[in-house]
C-alpha cells in the first residue's frame, strides 16, 4: 500500500496570517505520506523561492523535492511541488504547461516506490469553470502521450459543485479516493482538493488530515489516501 497526499500549503500562511514554514512542516509529519502534492509552494513574486527551504526537508523530513528544474530557487512550477520517501526512485519528471490567463501549471514524476512503478501528477486548477475543463483536458491530453504506468492525480481543484465541470472529464479515466471536505480549514464546507487513482490501482483508505495544526496552517486541510497495485 502506498499513501499519497495532496496539500494547498497556501505559502505556509495560515489562518492566523504567519507564515510558519515550521508548521507546515509539522502537518505533512503528521499526515506521513510516501508522495506528497504541494499546491502554493513557491513565493508569488521575484524568484519564487521555495516556502520549504532545502535544509528544512533535508535536517527534519523523511521527504526530497523532485528538481523539475525550472527555477533556482524554486520547488516546483507555479507553485506545485512534489515530496517524495528519500529511498524512492525518481524515474522521470516533467512540468506540464496548461492553458490558462493566470499562472498555472502542474507537475509530474514516474518513480518507484517499494519496488512498485507510479506515476504521480499534481495539480492547481484555475479558479474559472471553463479553464478548469481546458486544463483537465490539457493534462489528460498529455497523459495519453505517455508510456502507460499506474498513475494518481492530485491537487486544489477548485471545483465546487459534486460531480460537473472538469470532475466530469477527470471521471472519464479515473476513480476519486473518498476524502472528503478540506475547505475552509476551520469550517470544511467543499472539497475543493482532489485525489484520483487509475483502473489499475485499487483505493484503500482516504480522508481528510484534522488536527489543531492542520485548522491554523492554512486556509485548507490536507487531504489523503491509501492506493495499491492490482
Amino acid at each position: 500500500m502506498i499513501k499519497v497526499a495532496s496539500y494547498n500549503m497556501r505559502k505556509s500562511i495560515g489562518t492566523d496570517r504567519r507564515r510558519r514554514p515550521e508548521r507546515t512542516l509539522e502537518v505533512l509529519l503528521e499526515v506521513d505520506a510516501d508522495v506528497i502534492a504541494l499546491q502554493e509552494a513557491d513565493r508569488r513574486f521575484g524568484a519564487r523561492e521555495a516556502v520549504l527551504a532545502q535544509h528544512l526537508l533535508a535536517e527534519h523530513s523523511p521527504w526530497k523535492a523532485v528538481q523539475f528544474g525550472m527555477r533556482a530557487r524554486s520547488m516546483g512550477w507555479h507553485g506545485n511541488a512534489l515530496l517524495v520517501r528519500k529511498e524512492a526512485e525518481i524515474l522521470a519528471c516533467a512540468a506540464l504547461h496548461l492553458p490558462t490567463l493566470e499562472p498555472r501549471g502542474a507537475v509530474m514524476a514516474d518513480l518507484r516506490i517499494n519496488g512498485q512503478p507510479l506515476r504521480v501528477v499534481g495539480m492547481h486548477l484555475d479558479l474559472s469553470g471553463l479553464w478548469r475543463r481546458r486544463q483537465a483536458h490539457a493534462i489528460l491530453t498529455q497523459l495519453a502521450g505517455c508510456p502507460a504506468m499506474p498513475t494518481v492525480m492530485m491537487g486544489d481543484l477548485n471545483e465546487w459543485s459534486a460531480e460537473r465541470g472538469c470532475l466530469r472529464d477527470f471521471a472519464q479515466h479515473f476513480a476519486f479516493a473518498p476524502t472528503g471536505k478540506s475547505f475552509h480549514a476551520r469550517r470544511p464546507m467543499a472539497r475543493l482538493d482532489r485525489i484520483m487513482a487509475s483502473p489499475d490501482l485499487a483505493i484503500g483508505d482516504a480522508g481528510v488530515h484534522h488536527s489543531l495544526a492542520a485548522r491554523t496552517a492554512s486556509d485548507h486541510l490536507p487531504v489523503w489516501a491509501e492506493v495499491r497495485h492490482r
